[in-house]
């Protein structure tokens, strides 16, 4: 999952093999491979026959699921040779693209039980399984990230975004003395975090209004989606992805809401989460065969009932008379902002968890939607209200 350097001479591969550790942290797993036995020629590929005779030779020191990776790669060659290169990239622990494409068109599927099946595992073990399960749609993905994963770091990201949004919460709620529909509360926009149409020129304030939120009920459904959802996919992708998916549909939410409702102010971290979820239940549509996860009918069913009832809600804060007039309750686009960067970011982010996002062309298609979109989010703040002539509520 690192960078995969440029394939070099065999010497220099075998140098390198050396130093590594075989697909995995445990030191006994370690062969010892010499470059005349790999690559006598200098040719910087070794044949499938080699490449076999040097797993059987050292099977016994290789995991079992490992084992099966790399039988894989080497079936799924016809032409007989594979590139010392991918081999070294392998006991490195490193998974490239060309490996990919290997296992993908290989003429050879995994022989032993599937993951799911095994018995005797402890509890840190199957919760890593129903993780890998819940998130991944292959088997080959799966078995990898299985084997690889060592909860370090943990998932940080969304635990820290959870806890900062409920401390913020219950010390608005003991200023306001009010904890269910907070909002209501004649001195809720006087927060500096939220966001407010008068005051969008502090930009902060399109990322921050992520620690305000409407009530207790608003919190809790949040809290209880981005959890559910957001923990298990960051512990398959990693915080840099989810935070940046997160991040992402957190600020599209309040773009989108100075954009299509311009008179409202905006709280929540329905932006975000929202963009995790649709990702989430996107991929899970896309890959259904795949799936395994069990009762993945009901999960998605539980997902959407909640998303509904928090969508539901907003529209309804939304339209109901304000507590501060003129101003209005804060808006639900927001939502709607999320939804879109999941089923585009999103989508792309959790379909190519083992692959680096650069190189993949749908990613960059993508994120130029999103740039132009915020350039243009950005040009219609300072311009559109302007020329419209339009009447904003007072600042709190």
């Amino acid at each position: 999952m690192g960078e995969h350097p440029s394939p070099g001479p065999a010497v220099a591969a075998c140098a390198e093999a050396e130093r590594i550790v075989e697909l995995g942290p445990e030191a006994d797993e370690r062969p010892p491979v010499a470059p005349e036995d790999c690559d006598p020629g200098n040719t910087g590929y070794i044949s499938s026959g080699k490449f076999r005779s040097l797993l059987e030779s050292h099977s016994s020191k290789l995991d079992p699921h490992k084992r099966e990776v790399l039988l894989a790669l080497a079936d799924s060659h016809a032409d007989g040779q594979i590139c010392y290169q991918d081999f070294v990239n392998l006991m490195s622990n490193k998974r490239s693209n060309s490996f990919r494409q290997a296992i993908l068109q290989g003429n050879r599927r995994l022989c032993s039980k599937a993951l799911l099946e095994e018995k005797g595992l402890n509890l840190s073990q199957r919760l890593i399984r129903h993780v890998a399960y819940e998130t991944l749609p292959r088997e080959i993905d799966r078995k990898w990230y299985y084997d690889s994963y060592t909860c370090c770091p943990p998932p940080w990201f969304m635990i820290t975004v959870t806890l900062l949004e409920v401390a913020f919460f219950l010390y608005n709620g003991v200023s306001l003395d009010q904890f269910v529909l907070q909002v209501t509360h004649p001195r809720y926009l006087q927060n500096a975090l939220v966001y407010h149409p008068q005051l969008r020129a502090q930009a902060w304030r399109y990322l921050t209004y992520i620690f305000m939120h409407a009530g207790i009920e608003h919190l809790g459904l949040n809290v209880v989606l981005q959890l559910l959802v957001g923990v298990p996919l960051e512990m398959v992708h990693g915080a840099t992805r989810i935070g940046l998916v997160y991040v992402a549909g957190v600020v599209a939410g309040s773009l989108a809401v100075s954009v299509a409702d311009m008179t409202a102010p905006v709280v929540g971290s329905s932006g975000g989460v929202y963009a995790l979820v649709s990702a989430h239940l996107a991929n899970i549509v896309m890959n259904w065969s795949g799936m395994k996860c069990q009762f993945k009918l009901l999960r998605m069913g539980v997902a959407l009932i909640c998303m509904s009832m928090e969508f539901g809600r907003a529209v309804w804060l939304r339209f109901h008379p304000s507590a501060y007039p003129p101003c209005p309750h804060p808006s639900f686009v927001a939502h709607l902002g999320g939804v879109a960067v999941g089923i585009t970011l999103g989508v792309v982010v959790l379909r190519n968890y083992e692959q680096r996002l650069q190189d993949q062309s749908l990613w960059w298609i993508f994120v130029a939607m999103y740039t132009i979109f915020v350039l243009f989010a950005v040009f219609w703040n300072i311009f559109a209200y302007t020329l419209l002539d339009l009447k904003l509520p007072p600042p709190p």
